[in-house]
């Protein structure tokens, strides 16, 4: 569990608890497409209701699975960014859509997640229920494709499809955005291979790895082998840009 996914889990139960408590409490915060400009708050606050109890377990279930991972990956703020980027823009996208019907739930943020994880490991196998392996690429396609149909298909059935829609495009223009504006992207943009001096080696060699997640601690291992057995010249713009991203913390 990483500290955000951790957060977010928290709050969202802590709002489902207030709300059930306190009803009238919905009403203020889920979002109405139709009163967004009188109401704009409720952009970010309908992410943390929930319509019931199998609502909220689903919710914080997949961010439990596919959260941390993203989050180590691409960073807290980053991870951040992206949660609300594509819950916001599941609501906006819901404006043209569906713009008098009140929206509850975090899918839309939790979508793009999905798509994060999908974008970053896509043939990495996902067990539904438990049971069907299926490559995370291809569980995003079909979710896509039901709320397409869901939503372009009269589908009545309570879901917000195209909250869920918004997520994954929010989802996927954060992750195009990050990836064009990340140190490796610039590097491909120089059309060769930046010089690496001395003093970056060495600031790479004093990463601790005591205060490395297993996974980054051994992908640092790995990289660092690498460097001693092949050198610099070796490493590909996105392993530079690891090394610079941990040495910088």
């Amino acid at each position: 569990m990483t500290p955000w996914v951790l957060r977010l889990i928290i709050a969202n139960a802590v709002m489902f608890i207030l709300t059930s408590l306190l009803p009238g409490l919905t009403t203020q915060l889920m979002f109405v497409p139709a009163f967004v400009l009188v109401r704009p708050w409720t952009l970010i606050t309908y992410m943390f209701l929930h319509a019931g109890f199998f609502h909220i377990l689903f919710n914080m279930l997949a961010l439990f699975f596919f959260g941390p991972r993203l989050e180590l990956h691409i960073g807290d703020r980053q991870f951040l960014w992206l949660y609300f980027i594509s819950g916001i823009m599941g609501a906006v996208l819901s404006i043209f859509f569906t713009p008098h019907t009140a929206i509850v739930g975090a899918s839309g943020a939790i979508f793009g997640v999905m798509l994060g994880f999908a974008y970053y490991w896509p043939t990495e196998p996902i067990y539904v229920y438990g049971i069907l392996p299926i490559q995370a690429r291809w569980l995003v396609v079909i979710m896509t494709g039901l709320s397409l149909f869901g939503g372009f298909g009269g589908m009545s059935d309570g879901t917000a499809h195209f909250a869920h829609l918004g997520g994954f495009l929010g989802g996927y223009l954060y992750l195009k955005f990050i990836t064009a504006n990340s140190r490796a992207a610039r590097y491909q943009r120089q059309f060769e291979k930046p010089e690496v001096s001395s003093a970056d080696i060495e600031r790479w060699k004093t990463i601790s790895r005591e205060q490395l997640h297993p996974v980054n601690r051994e992908e640092l291992d790995r990289l660092m082998n690498k460097v001693n057995a092949n050198g610099v010249q070796s490493l590909t713009p996105a392993e530079r840009d690891f090394l610079d991203r941990f040495s910088h913390r």
